[in-house]
């Protein structure tokens, strides 16, 4: 059977410009960060893209990436609404198609299932089919005669999708308590990229975790890369939690100057940099300590100082 490792550069030689990009995770969870920083390398742009929303979202829309956003939200969990994206929205950069939750995941079974459509109830009663007047309604067909929204296919040229360990044929595992939708994009899209955390043999998929959790069968992966950190800032339960610290910095810095310190270039040097941030955070943080543990000392010997005074 044929390996299909290779690097996220090549994996993105292979998009072109005006694609449907499907990105999984979940908000600011295993999101498939190093194949989003690849691509934000590239010229590719003009894109549509379907996702759960988190900084994957907020990035590309800063870079004026995205010609239309198909989501039901976006956010980095711990700061409710992703900041980029708010912005890139405000000033109207992209088209927006949202939908709910359940709407969004029964598009993308629809699209996996090559389905033009699945019947669902969410949607009827709410603002939903007013901000999205494309979307249609039909009558079931059988005596209960109920009205239910026609939720088209989210079908994709391309899916994105980061696991926590994978082999070279294209099996992905997730270890986290969370398989979230990964499965369904890689089966709603034409061709599916799986980054990993780490790349083992496929005997060693099942040796400490259950058959269930090899979420991505091999048959829906066109490409396997392997990417350690590959998600960061977002979450890869169990191998790291969110870096809060830089999701906040991230947040509260201007899209050019965070491209500027660490999207200029390759993963390796985007890995670097996160860590001298890190460091210089810490020394700060250090040094603010000291600082205030100095205030408070001479504080308190002023303080000593009046009250000898007063005795005297």
């Amino acid at each position: 059977m044929a390996d299909k490792t290779m690097t996220a550069d090549e994996v993105v030689s292979r998009l072109e410009s005006g694609m449907t990009l499907g990105i999984g995770g979940w908000g600011s969870r295993r999101k498939p960060m190093a194949l989003v920083r690849a691509l934000l390398r590239s010229g590719i742009t003009d894109l549509t893209v379907v996702s759960y929303g988190g900084p994957d979202v907020g990035m590309l829309a800063a870079a004026g990436r995205i010609r239309k956003l198909v989501a039901a939200f976006a956010t980095l969990d711990s700061i409710p609404l992703e900041p980029h994206y708010r912005a890139a929205r405000e000033r109207g950069a992209f088209e927006l198609m949202e939908v709910d939750e359940a709407m969004f995941m029964w598009g993308l079974h629809a699209a996996a299932n090559r389905l033009p459509f699945i019947p669902v109830r969410a949607g009827i009663g709410s603002d939903v089919m007013r901000v999205n007047p494309g979307l249609r309604t039909v009558r079931s067909p059988y005596e209960d005669g109920e009205t239910l929204v026609a939720m088209p296919a989210l079908r994709m040229d391309v899916a994105f999708v980061h696991l926590n360990r994978a082999d070279r044929l294209g099996n992905g595992q997730y270890l986290d308590p969370d398989p979230y939708f990964d499965d369904l994009f890689c089966e709603a899209a034409d061709r599916a990229y799986v980054s990993c955390e780490r790349i083992v043999d496929t005997a060693e998929l099942t040796k400490e975790a259950a058959p269930q959790t090899l979420l991505v069968g091999r048959h829906t992966v066109t490409g396997v890369v392997e990417a350690p950190s590959g998600a960061h800032f977002t979450s890869c339960v169990p191998d790291y939690g969110r870096d809060e610290e830089f999701q906040r910095y991230y947040a509260n810095t201007p899209w050019p100057e965070f491209a500027e310190r660490f999207l200029t270039g390759d993963e390796q040097d985007y890995q670097r940099a996160v860590q001298a941030w890190h460091k210089e955070h810490k020394e700060h943080g250090e040094n603010k300590e000291h600082g205030e543990t100095e205030a408070r000392g001479e504080k308190k010997a002023r303080g000593a100082q009046q009250e000898e005074k007063e005795g005297t």
